[in-house]
């Protein structure tokens, strides 16, 4: 592979954020999967109970509801008992954005495969869509996923940076206020040794002992 080439494939592997799992799920059951996205990314979802006995339709028992929600609460996605559903999205908000897989309790239990695909940022272009519009090249449409790819690496390196801010002003925070919790703290138990040294003198005084 040409130094070119492999430039570009670690570029794209680095960049390029996605995640295609398959998984169990038993019924009456949940499963959370978390992905964190910056704003103004666009991030789109795919999923589909798998169906094990080829030939065959699905069973209604096997149906799953499936909820994406942002890290606020906000609701980007709802599919209630399905077999198989898709999103796409374009991040309001930077954070953890949540898609959770949930079965009904039945009887018996039930369980269920299922193939979840998430991609985000770069890995969420359609690029052969942009090759067809734009009618370019390989060599332009690998140019085009360069650029596209570094200005995404540029963008991720800004992310990351003001959430480390965030992260070094949350500490300064949570250490003042441990550092006037450990003085209160000695404040209280210095009262209350000087309560209890006053309490103890006035009863020896009373009993004569001093």
């Amino acid at each position: 592979m040409s130094g070119f080439g492999l430039f570009i494939l670690t570029l794209g592997l680095l960049s390029s954020v996605a995640q295609s799992l398959r998984f169990d799920l038993q019924s009456g059951h949940t499963k959370c999967i978390s992905e964190d996205i910056k704003s103004n990314s666009m991030t789109v979802g795919k999923y589909s109970v798998v169906n094990l006995n080829e030939g065959y339709p699905l069973p209604d028992s096997h149906k799953v509801t499936v909820r994406v929600t942002s890290s606020y609460g906000n609701n980007y996605h709802y599919g209630e008992l399905v077999e198989s559903g898709q999103f796409a999205f374009t991040a309001a908000e930077s954070g953890d954005y949540m898609a959770c897989f949930w079965v009904p309790e039945q009887k018996p239990p039930v369980k269920l495969t299922v193939d979840f695909d998430w991609k985000s940022g770069v890995a969420a272009k359609d690029w052969s869509n942009v090759a067809k519009k734009g009618q370019i090249d390989v060599m332009e449409l690998e140019l085009k996923k360069l650029f596209d790819t570094v200005s995404s690496i540029h963008e991720e390196m800004f992310y990351l940076r003001e959430r480390e801010e965030e992260m070094q002003e949350l500490n300064i925070k949570t250490n003042s206020r441990m550092a006037w919790l450990s003085f209160l703290s000695l404040l209280v138990c210095l009262s209350v040794a000087g309560l209890q040294l006053w309490h103890l003198k006035t009863f020896f005084e009373r009993k004569k002992l001093l």
